[in-house]
């Protein structure tokens, strides 16, 4: 494990570097990104190396004062976090260059890097944590490091209110977390990941209070209303690693625990396949509602967490009726879509930074015909649009296809789960029709048209540092979706490391799979290739005039002819209405002369409103009146204490 410490020693200077730099504002960043880079790709050729060869776990140990001990270990489920962690914070790191472009911020900037970098180290050791200490340890500096990354531009009171949002719900899903691993250590008197001795209940248990501290990390529903204000407040960089990879860390705590308990049970995978459902289809929809870009893209978080939620869920029916073929899809499809979406998500994060670098807004309805201008971000987050919405030949398609399939193997089995996988199919089938509709509406009234608002006029893309990282991504999403074979097998890997005790999985299904679907895609492609060629030689020679992109007829065509994101997803979002509240503000239009009026609307999140309902105001509601103890009395203070020491004397 040599190389993968030397990388997180990398890492850590990389952060720390920047803030000693902090005047000389360009030296500054690139310490910053190589640093981080550097440490990154060490980090990312150790765990290719751990998945593309054969071997067992790496292990190391730390004592401290022979009391505090902090262990690791990288197995095949730890390496494929690990890749998926390096590879998106590497171009995360180098698209900061040219991002992070404000020299009056410079100690800020340096700041970010400090806290970016404890970032990264800190989800590396999550993932390679092999005892209750290490892991809570590296959990709460993953969840500090990125709570003071999303308060970047703390003089905004919108992004310390989602700096204060993410701060409360991580902690109380980290109670949850530390009471799972009570119940473990209750039990066992170990702090290491060892369930020997423990009942079926109090493995329920320990599974179920940490499903919900995971899951609230991960952006489950109904534990996701963090998310989609802390996604929107972070720089766009951030956004992409949060996003990206962050929240994948739940996926993965989820994983490793069902590993630990090894409860081979129907209602573990029933309860995981549910939220997973609710989770994609209501994540979609919300984000179809959205006018901020970033908040729409947050959304599209919580659903494809549903999607691989679905995929884990199929996995472990597979496992509880004793259907290897069904557990081992559902799991591969499930981890292949955390690799997946952590390429696509961060792609078009990062599309919508440069949208917002370049403009100023984050408005979809103030934006419009970008694409003339910037035909590089348009073009690769037009590739993240149709991968995000599993459509062929990206990489989204290739793990939801391995989803399905798995749903499909539990329809030959009894009628219970047979009625769940059938649930499992029309479900990813909605999700993915949702998020054609919701990407068609943001790449449409973004890059297609004509310029809104005055910002979205003469925009320009200058900046390579930020356009690599996206050219990149969007290669990665077609070379995964043509060529998935290599990746399937990494994904494998990982499903071997979760021990489902089937010995050996079979390699040949799984290649025959990945063949045709790069036969498929190779031939789509040439198709596609030869029209364009045909396409250029027809109109060789020709005179090619260019007009207003929405004319219709119209000799004089304006932007209030075209549609808006808002009169796009209407129709869609009143069928939702019941979990999608829709509240409109619009003065009607009387009189004669009727003055200027507007439109508002806002798609209300039912957990939110709720919670802020019968939560939030009651309990500020009580500690409004228990504000009487805080009177200022040094006195009393000194009371309170002694009358705490009495009463714990009784108990102990």
């Amino acid at each position: 494990m040599n190389l993968f410490f030397l990388s997180i020693l990398i890492i850590a200077a990389g952060g720390a570097l920047p803030l000693l730099s902090f005047r000389q504002f360009t030296l500054m960043k690139t310490i910053g990104v190589l640093g981080i880079s550097i440490g990154c790709c060490l980090g990312m050729l150790d765990a290719l190396s751990r998945l593309t060869h054969d071997g067992t776990a790496a292990v190391a140990s730390f004592a401290y004062l022979n009391t505090l001990f902090l262990s690791f270990r990288i197995d095949g489920l730890s390496a494929f976090f690990l890749l998926a962690i390096f590879a998106v914070c590497l171009l995360a790191a180098v698209y900061s260059f040219h991002y992070m472009s404000q020299p009056e911020k410079a100690l800020g900037t340096a700041a970010n890097y400090f806290f970016f970098s404890l970032l990264v180290a800190s989800m590396a050791l999550v993932v390679a944590a092999a005892n209750m200490i290490t892991f809570l340890l590296a959990w709460e500096i993953m969840s500090l490091s990125s709570f003071f990354l999303v308060i970047f531009d703390h003089q905004t009171p919108e992004n310390r209110k989602a700096g204060y949002l993410y701060f409360v719900f991580s902690h109380v899903g980290a109670m949850f977390i530390f009471a799972a691993f009570g119940v473990l250590y209750g039990h066992t008197g170990s702090f290491g990941f060892d369930a020997a001795g423990l009942s079926h209940d109090a493995g329920l248990l320990a599974f179920v209070l940490a499903f919900i501290g995971f899951g609230s990390k991960a952006g489950v529903f109904p534990f996701h209303v963090w998310l989609p204000h802390a996604h929107p407040a972070a720089p766009s960089h951030i956004s992409a690693v949060m996003s990206g990879v962050m929240i994948k860390t739940g996926i993965y705590g989820i994983l490793r625990m069902y590993g630990i308990l090894n409860l081979q049970t129907p209602a573990l995978g029933t309860m995981v396949l549910v939220f997973g459902m609710v989770s994609g289809i209501l994540g979609v929809v919300y984000a179809l509602g959205q006018h901020d870009l970033k908040r729409l893209l947050a959304y599209h978080s919580v659903e494809n967490i549903g999607i691989i939620l679905i995929g884990i869920g199929i996995g472990m029916i597979g496992v509880a009726t004793k259907n290897p073929i069904m557990a081992v899809l559902g799991f591969s499809g499930g981890l292949l879509h955390v690799l997946n979406h952590a390429i696509f998500k961060s792609l078009l994060f990062m599309g919508a930074g440069m949208v917002l670098h370049k403009t100023g807004t984050r408005s979809i309805d103030a934006l419009g015909g970008l694409l003339k201008h910037m035909k590089v971000t348009g073009v690769t987050f037009l590739i993240g649009s149709l991968a995000i919405a599993g459509l062929p030949p990206f990489n989204g398609f290739v793990s939801e296809f391995f989803i399905y399939l798995g749903g499909f193997r539990g329809i030959a089995v009894d009628a219970p789960v047979f009625v769940l996988s059938l649930l499992a199919i029309v479900s990813l089938a909605v999700i993915g029709g949702l998020a054609l509709a919701c990407f068609t509406k943001v790449v449409g009234v973004v890059f297609q048209g004509e310029p809104r608002s005055p910002a979205a006029q003469e925009v320009d893309e200058k900046g390579l540092a930020m356009l690599l990282p996206m050219a990149i991504l969007a290669g990665a999403c077609a070379v995964i979706g043509i060529y998935p074979g290599a990746f399937m097998f990494m994904a494998l890997k990982a499903v071997a490391a979760i021990g489902l005790e089937y010995g050996r999985i079979p390699i040949e299904p799984f290649a025959r799979m990945s063949a045709n679907i790069t036969l498929g895609a190779t031939l789509f492609l040439a198709v596609l290739l030869l029209l364009l060629a045909l396409r250029r030689f027809l109109y060789q020679g020709k005179a090619i005039g260019r007009s207003g992109t929405w004319g219709c007829g119209f000799t004089r065509p304006t932007t209030r002819m075209q549609y808006t994101g808002t009169s796009y997803a209407a129709s869609i979002l009143e069928f939702f209405k019941p979990a999608a509240p829709l509240e409109e503000n619009h003065p009607p239009v009387s009189g004669l002369f009727p003055e200027a009026t507007h439109y508002h609307s806002r798609v209300h999140d039912i957990v939110e409103r709720h919670l802020d309902r019968m939560v939030v105001k009651p309990v500020l509601w009580l500690f409004d009146k228990l504000r009487w103890i805080q009177h200022g009395d040094i006195h009393l203070y000194i009371g309170y204490i002694l009358l705490a020491i009495v009463i714990l004397l009784f108990f102990v």
